[in-house]
Order: structure tokens, then sequence, then C-alpha cells
């Protein structure tokens, strides 16, 4: 329980104004599941101008958020991880964030579940005992992920792993994020036999939730309408859901933006991110930017008609 302190001093209120000091809507980019796959991240990510070949920032003050499971199903862990973080300290510089979450992967290494770690990716630790080191709380990647939040709100877009179930929507993306590191010393100590009293790492918490991806929308776009409006929110943007043709995806009338998709090489290497700029939503894909979603403009017309009545 030692870290527990140290754990807690970092819950912040994660909310982020997607406003520069002009009046013009920051540049918010979303990239999902990565799976150790550094050369696809930074392709993706050169695609939407927020880093170079090199895998450097250039977007000045846009706003990266990543959400989750970076780790597993690749080789690049290492590289993937220190580039996150050589990226914010990169981002501040220029005005702009990266904010990087939790997905359930990030959970199964802290507890020593490594069901879905490649032998290769093993060895280039060093060895076995070196990997288990690096994945403790104290070691040079468990130290980040104990830091890292399950959920942020950036402007009017939630941003999580999974997917916020009203259960734990109605209390607030700051309690979300305060529960989660309250529950990590035990639940990391145990292996995840217990310490999660509120089931946030369970099959309905925020890193694992998929009913708002998979399930009938007429069941569950009710459901997302009242954990958007308990966050005050008009979209949540999650990964951990494989669209397997590549291709960003939205449901419920583009309240729910599905970004997993598979930018890992054992998912096929698609490559892309979404773009958020005010109520715009634009997939960016290596051929260009594709519409995802627009607000609606007013019919001139047919309002002149109406007031003519």
């Amino acid at each position: 329980m030692r870290f527990f302190g140290l754990w807690l001093s970092i819950v912040a209120s994660f909310t982020v104004l997607a406003s520069a000091l002009s009046d013009e809507p920051r540049r918010i980019v979303a990239i999902g599941d990565l799976h150790g796959d550094y050369i696809n991240a930074v392709k993706s990510l050169n695609f939407a101008n927020i880093t170079d070949l090199d895998g450097h920032w250039i977007g000045g003050d846009a706003i990266l958020v990543q959400t989750g499971d970076i780790v597993d199903r690749g080789m690049d862990t290492i590289e993937l991880y220190r580039m996150m973080q050589e990226l914010e300290i990169e981002a501040k510089a220029q005005g702009g964030q990266v904010i990087v979450l939790l997905g359930n992967h990030e959970i199964m290494n802290l507890i020593g579940d490594w069901r879905y770690v490649l032998r290769p990716e093993i060895r280039k630790f060093g060895s076995k005992q070196d990997r288990i080191n690096a994945f403790k709380p104290d070691g040079s990647i468990g130290s980040y992920l104990v830091g890292l939040n399950t959920t942020a709100k950036v402007g009017s877009t939630v941003f999580v792993h999974g997917g916020l179930h009203p259960k734990y929507a109605k209390h607030g993306i700051d309690w979300i994020n305060a529960e989660t590191h309250a529950a990590m010393p035990e639940f990391i100590e145990t292996n995840g036999q217990s310490g999660d009293p509120h089931d946030i790492f369970g099959g309905d918490g925020p890193t694992w939730y998929r009913a708002y991806a998979v399930e009938d929308e007429a069941k569950v776009c009710p459901l997302l309408e009242e954990a958007l409006k308990m966050l005050e929110a008009d979209r949540m943007v999650v990964g951990h859901s494989v669209q397997r043709d590549g291709r960003i995806r939205t449901r419920c009338n583009g309240k729910i933006v599905l970004i997993d998709i598979g930018i890992g090489f054992i998912y096929g290497g698609n490559l892309g991110s979404l773009e958020i700029v005010g109520d715009k939503l634009s997939a960016i894909y290596r051929k260009g930017p594709e519409l995802l979603f627009a607000p609606q403009t007013p019919d001139l017309e047919a309002e002149l008609a109406h007031e003519e009545l």
C-alpha cells in the first residue's frame, strides 16, 4: 500500500476546455488501441499532423487523446510508452496536450495477466523478471501507468477505453478516476483478486464495457443518452471493440464513436484517427479526412416559409 498516497495525489479534475485563447475551437485528435505497433501508431499520428515520422510532436496546440491498450499483442511496448511520455512534454512546449488513458490491457499487465504478451516482446525487456519489474508500480512502465486516468472529458466529448454505463456516469468523471486510483494498490498487490469494491475493473467497468459498440441500438442508445446527460456531454469516444474493416464508426446518431480500427499488425495494421473540431467529426485515413458527423445547419428557406405562414 505504500504507493496509495502517491496515486491519490495524482488524481485531479480531468475536464479539459477545448478552446484556445481565440474563438476558434481547439483541434482534438483521438487514436484507439495501438497494441504494440510503434510504426503504425506513428504513421497514423503523422497523417493527422500530430507527429512527424520520427514520432515527435508537430501538432501545435492540438489535444491528443489515446484511449488505452497500448500494450499486448505486439512487440513495441517499450517504444510506445516512451513516445507517449515524450509527446506529453513536447506538446506542452507548443501549447498542446497529450492525454493517455488506461485500457483493460494496461490493467491486465499491472496485475500480472500476460495472456496476450508475445514471447519475443518479453525478450526486448531483457528477461521475464525484467518485464515483471518494469510493470511494478515503481517500475519504468508501471510508475507511468499508475498515474493515468480511466476517463477524460475534453470540451463536450467524453473519452474512455470501453464505455461508461450510467451506473458509473452518475458519479462523474472525477469520482471514476479517483475510485480507479483508490482501488489500484490492493488490486495490483493481489493480482486482481480483491480491492475493487465498485467493480471499476470488472466487465461493466469503464475499461471493459462493450455494449454501446456491439449491442442493438434500440437497447443501448437510451442508456448512452442517460450517461451523457449525467456527464453533461454530447458524445462518447471509445476504443476496445475492434472495427475489423479499419473504419471509424458512429452509432446512436453520432453520440458514440468507435475508434479501435485495428492499428496493430495483428489486426491488419489499419491506419487512422479521429479528429474533432467543434461539433465536426472526421476520420483521418491515409487518403485524407472523411466527414463522420457534422451539426445540422438551419434550413433558411424552410424557416422563412414557416414565418410566412
